[in-house]
């Protein structure tokens, strides 16, 4: 019993004395770092919006009749002066010869009434007429010259009476079904007949915030960014059913005022559109350039985490061990995020091997660059005057 109760104290001294110890401290964790890639950069500002015919014509009749020929095929590209409709030009026609003879005769009552005036006058040297007689073959002359300048009017306007019998088209354009058939009476001004609407170029259509608009005039203030009022503005769009941003335009409009009810305002770009693809009122989204100038870090989006509302990178500090950084961050550029604020361009970033390490953690560094990973799409920007300069220097 007393070998028993000594060999449970030694084995409980020797248990003790390894508790005492400290366990052995890990090695650093192995990590991939670089220092972020620096350029200069503009941002884009994203919009939902529409296209938007520059010109869209509602096209009505400018006489009353009867429709005796449509002259197109619904849907398809015209010309500008096509013939659309023709309304029945007999009773327009017989107006106009009418009119016409209503001008010879008042021609021919100014030729008498020019000669009475002569006659008169020649008498009025021998007192052979009275004043009063004289005057009175004067008031008529004047009068049938009157009636011949109204007759001309007439006559002038039957005419063009009669070449509204034959409906053109405004515009070029895409134009729409026929809203009437044959044998149908139109109204002068009233019936609607079709619609034309221009393709090329296309307006795309779209309402900013006012805090994008008040943003656009500070930028415009310090010369980073000319206002898009005044200035043809790069915007890229995409449609529906595409990745990319494959339309390129130019703004050429904004508002002059904001929408108290939206508390937006209104601007459109014009878009090249050739071959027609483009149709008002098509959905689209678009990114106008929203910014002038700047430096900024650009890192791979994976060394990027996430807290609650921050966005955080770990770097390796001087004594080895990780820390954290609190950035702002920007837009994709050749396929890496920009970093706008919270980062020294000689800081060593973080890229790989985020999963295993923690703030304070020793680390054991691997080198490596940094990569553009797509071709830069972003936008060129021609500032006013030079910008304002920031901490982050170019490289290029």
């Amino acid at each position: 019993m007393r070998i028993s109760l000594a060999f449970i104290a030694a084995a409980t001294a020797i248990l003790s004395a390894c508790a005492d110890k400290e366990p052995p401290v890990p090695p650093p964790t192995a990590v991939s770092v670089a220092v972020p890639l620096q350029r200069d950069v503009t941002d884009w500002d994203e919009y939902i919006g529409r296209f938007e015919a520059i010109e869209d014509v509602e096209v009505k009749p400018r006489i009353s009749g009867t429709v005796t020929a449509i002259g197109f095929r619904p849907g398809v590209e015209i010309k500008k002066g096509a013939m659309l409709f023709q309304i029945d030009p007999r009773p327009y026609r017989a107006a106009l010869e009418q009119a016409r003879a209503e001008l010879m005769r008042a021609r021919a009552a100014l030729t008498n009434a020019r000669s009475e005036r002569d006659r008169a006058a020649e008498l009025r040297k021998y007192e052979a007429v009275s004043k009063e007689e004289y005057e009175s073959k004067q008031a008529a002359l004047r009068s049938a010259e009157a009636n011949v300048a109204a007759s001309q009017a007439a006559v002038e306007a039957r005419r063009l009476d009669l070449e509204f019998t034959t409906i053109r088209a405004p515009i070029a354009g895409r134009i729409s079904d026929k809203r009437v058939a044959l044998g149908d009476y139109v109204s002068s001004g009233e019936t609607l007949l079709t619609r034309v609407v221009s393709l090329n170029p296309i307006w795309f259509s779209f309402e900013g915030a006012e805090s994008f608009y008040l943003k656009y005039i500070r930028q415009a203030q310090q010369g980073e960014r000319r206002s898009s009022r005044y200035a043809p503005n790069p915007v890229e769009i995409q449609l529906a059913d595409e990745s990319g941003y494959p339309w390129r335009g130019r703004m050429t409009f904004v508002d002059n005022a904001i929408n108290t009810n939206s508390g937006t305002i209104r601007a459109h770009a014009v878009v090249a559109n050739p071959d027609g693809f483009l149709v008002p009122g098509m959905f689209g989204r678009a990114r106008l350039l929203g910014s002038g100038t700047y430096k900024a870090l650009l890192v791979p989006d994976e060394a990027i985490l996430a807290d609650q509302n921050r966005k955080l990178v770990y770097v390796v500090g001087k004594d080895g061990k990780s820390a954290t950084r609190v950035v702002e961050t920007g837009p994709m550029v050749e396929g890496l995020r920009v970093i706008r604020q919270g980062l020294a361009p000689t800081e060593r970033v973080i890229i790989d091997g985020l999963a295993r390490i923690q703030p304070g953690m020793p680390v054991k560094p691997h080198q490596v660059k940094i990569k553009p990973r797509a071709e830069n799409t972003g936008p060129n920007s021609i500032p006013s005057e030079a910008p304002a300069p920031v901490d982050v220097k170019a490289t290029r």
